[in-house]
C-alpha cells in the first residue's frame, strides 16, 4: 500500500497470490513495456529527472496510439493532451517514475 509517488521507503508490503498475463510479440519492437487494465491503457518514463521522466511516457503513449489505434503523430499528441493522466509513480529512488494512463472508453 502507498499513495501515487511512493515519496519514502515506508510502503506497506506483503506477499500474494494472483495471476498476471505476460504477451511476448516477437515481431513487434517497444522501448519500454506496456500495461493493459480492465479500464486503461498504460505507458511509463523512469528517469533520474521527472519531466524526463513524464516526456518519455507520453512518447511512449504517442507511440502506442501510431502503432496500435492508427492515429497520426499529430492526431496522437493532441489526444495526449485531452484524455492522458499522468501519474507520480515513484519519487523515492534515484529513477522517478511517471505513468501515462488513456481510458478504453474514448476509444468505444
Amino acid at each position: 500500500m502507498q499513495g501515487d509517488g511512493e515519496i519514502n521507503g515506508s510502503a506497506l508490503e506483503t506477499s500474494l497470490r494472483g495471476s498476471i498475463r505476460v504477451e511476448l510479440h516477437k515481431a513487434k519492437f517497444i522501448r519500454w513495456p506496456r500495461v493493459e487494465t480492465p479500464t486503461h491503457y498504460i505507458t511509463f518514463g523512469l528517469n533520474t529527472d521527472l519531466d524526463e521522466a513524464a516526456r518519455m511516457a507520453v512518447r511512449e503513449m504517442i507511440e502506442y496510439l501510431v502503432s496500435e489505434r492508427g492515429l497520426t503523430r499529430d492526431d496522437a499528441y493532441n489526444l495526449c493532451s485531452q484524455a492522458v493522466d499522468l501519474r507520480v509513480t515513484q519519487l523515492v529512488d534515484g529513477v522517478k517514475g511517471i505513468h501515462a494512463m488513456i481510458a478504453k472508453s474514448i476509444f468505444r
